[in-house]
This record gives structure tokens, sequence and C-alpha cells, in this order.
């Protein structure tokens, strides 16, 4: 198995004609039976998926019929899966679905930071106050949890600990989904104060194989990621926000590619037409380099991504003046793997 540092460079940055810098990683694509159809560079060594599995966190909130209890909405499903900027559309979601299980803001244990929305934090600023809880990208994820826990008649205090039942449910989903054994050796902290599990790429890549086609899952469990992917496609702003990628690919590849990405540069996406999924990690974190990667396999295999994500295959780098001065590009190792994966026997 290779190490981590024999990762190839899956992109380049250009500046004029030279190669400004690179980054490095690796990539899964696996079938609904766990077979890789590609595997480039390390996709063993496990590694922290962070938010791209938020939609993997958020079955049993389907799955236990909190869903159906609270009468949740296609945009309070999307923003349990997303991770938000913080706009009024994504405040509100997420205050809902609080509101309906009788929780309050008090609640979320996921911490504040300041709103990705650049509009909303400078709004926060004008106004003198401080970001709070709900303002937290994860609010939604949080907010999901809570209301399980409260529609199975658990006690809400304490739902982000590793031993709170509701934790204990999603922990046994995501080893049932990814096909893996996970203990307390795998297990870190989230940047939300919730358990994250460290996977192998070509785990990760299984499960969301199996979360965009339903197969090898108990009907429910099939039922309930369906509702999921459908609910992000029905409302991808709440997943993500205008003009962020995620938001981007559920709204221009709806039905074709789920995608969601987590930090330190890991996205993880299902393909339900051709039944793939797709995990893969950048070695520096850069969310610039997951992107882009991610843009490269997605413009490989669907060919009506080319059109809907148009400027982002472009891959141009402008400085302050607004002057295109540079690229972004697929490194040759993704070039040639890539091509490999398109010329294979249907």
């Amino acid at each position: 198995m290779a190490s981590k540092s024999a990762n190839p460079v899956l992109v380049d940055v250009f500046r004029g004609d030279r190669t400004e810098s690179s980054h490095r990683g690796a990539i899964a694509i696996a079938d609904t039976r766990g077979r890789l159809v590609l595997a480039l560079g390390d996709v063993e060594t496990p590694v922290y998926p962070r938010s791209a599995i938020k939609a993997l966190q958020a079955l049993p909130l389907v799955e236990s019929g909190a869903a159906d209890a609270f009468d949740l909405s296609d945009e309070e499903l999307a923003v349990a899966c997303g991770s938000h900027c913080g706009d009024r559309v994504h405040l509100e979601a997420v205050a809902s679905v609080l509101a309906k299980a009788n929780l309050r803001e008090r609640d979320l244990a996921c911490g504040a930071h300041w709103p990705l929305s650049e509009a909303t934090a400078r709004e926060l600023l004008r106004a003198s106050r401080r970001p709070r809880a709900i303002h937290n990208n994860c609010s939604g994820k949080h907010a999901g949890m809570l209301a399980t826990a409260v529609h199975l008649g658990f006690d809400p205090s304490g739902y982000e600990t590793p031993d709170h039942p509701v934790q204990a449910m999603i922990a046994r989903v995501l080893s049932e989904t990814c096909g893996v054994t996970l203990g307390p050796g795998d297990m870190g902290t989230d940047g939300c104060s919730l358990p994250t599990y460290a996977m192998p790429l070509s785990k990760l890549a299984h499960g969301f194989a199996r979360f965009g086609t339903g197969a090898g899952h108990s009907q429910d469990r099939a039922l309930a990621a369906k509702r999921l992917m459908e609910a992000c496609f029905a409302a991808p702003v709440l997943v993500a926000g205008e003009g962020r990628l995620d938001t981007k690919v559920l709204r221009g590849l709806r039905g074709a590619a789920f995608t969601k990405g987590g930090a330190e540069g890991v996205h993880c996406a299902a393909l339900p037409e051709l039944g793939f999924g797709l995990a893969l990690k950048v070695d520096d974190g850069a969310k610039r380099g997951a992107e882009r990667a991610l843009v490269e396999v997605l413009a490989a295999l669907l060919p009506k991504a080319r059109s809907a994500l148009s400027v982002e295959i472009d891959g141009e780098v402008r400085n302050w003046r607004g002057r295109r001065v540079g690229r972004l590009a697929a490194g040759d190792a993704l070039k040639d793997a890539l091509q490999s994966l398109a010329d294979r026997p249907a």
C-alpha cells in the first residue's frame, strides 16, 4: 500500500504557464458491491470524512420516524444534511426544525462561529452582534440529531457525546452503510463537537454508492436515503449556499450527482445513475484542490457536467483587478486515471 507521501498530484495551479503549486491526494470510486472502479493514491489509510458524510449521519432522522413525526420539509431535511452559509434561509430552516421538536437554540451543542456568508457576517458586525450557535454551518445537522433524540424519548442533553443513544445509532449506520467496523480508536472529535470516525476512502466510496442507489440496504434505509437525497436536490441552497460548489452540483446535475464536502480537503459523492460512489481527500487539506479534483471526475463521468459546471471546469485564477492570471487543472496522474476510466469496457 502506498504511503500518503507517495500520493500523486491531483491538481496543478498555474500562474501564467508555470506551475505555482500542486495538490496531492487520493481518490476512490466504487460500485455498489464495493469493487473499486478507480483507486488513485492511497485509498486504504483511514481519514476523517468530517462534514462530507452529513447525509449519512442524517439517516436516523428519517429512519426513526422523526422526520415524519415533526413533518419536516425538504428544506429542513436538506439543511440537516448541509454545511450552510448562515444566510436567513438557513437560519429559518434550522430554527423551524428546533421549534417543531419543542427545542431552543440553546440546546445546540455545536458552538458558534462567524457565518460563512460574508453578507450575513457583515450584517452582524454592523449590528454589533456576535454569531450564535445557529450560525454554525453544522447547526442543521445538530438540529436533526436533537429532533431524533426527542422523538425517540431520549434525553436531548448530551446528544453530541459518543455514548448518547443517537450517536450510537449514527455509528451503527455508518458501519453498516460503509461496511466497516468502527471503534473508539477510530473516533476523533469534529469541529462542532460531534464524533467523527476515520474510514478508508475505499469504504466511503462504497457507502456513497449504496446511499445513492439503495443497493444492499433494507427497504427502510433505502427509502430514507432516497428521501434525503431528493430533499437536497429539491432545496440545493440549503445544503451549502449560493455560489458554493455543492449547491451548484445539486442544482445543475439534479438526480445524477449528490456531492458533499468536508473540512481538510475531503469530498464525497453519490452518482446514482452510474451506481458509483466517490470519496477523495487532498493531502494538504485545501478546499481548492478537493473541489477541482471533484469537478474533473464529474466532468469525466457525466457529460452534462461540462455545461452545468462550465465555470468550475474552466478553473480560471483571477487577481484582485479581475484579470485572468492563471488556472487550475488536473494533474497528469488524474488525467491518466480518468482517461483509463473512460476507456474501460462498458
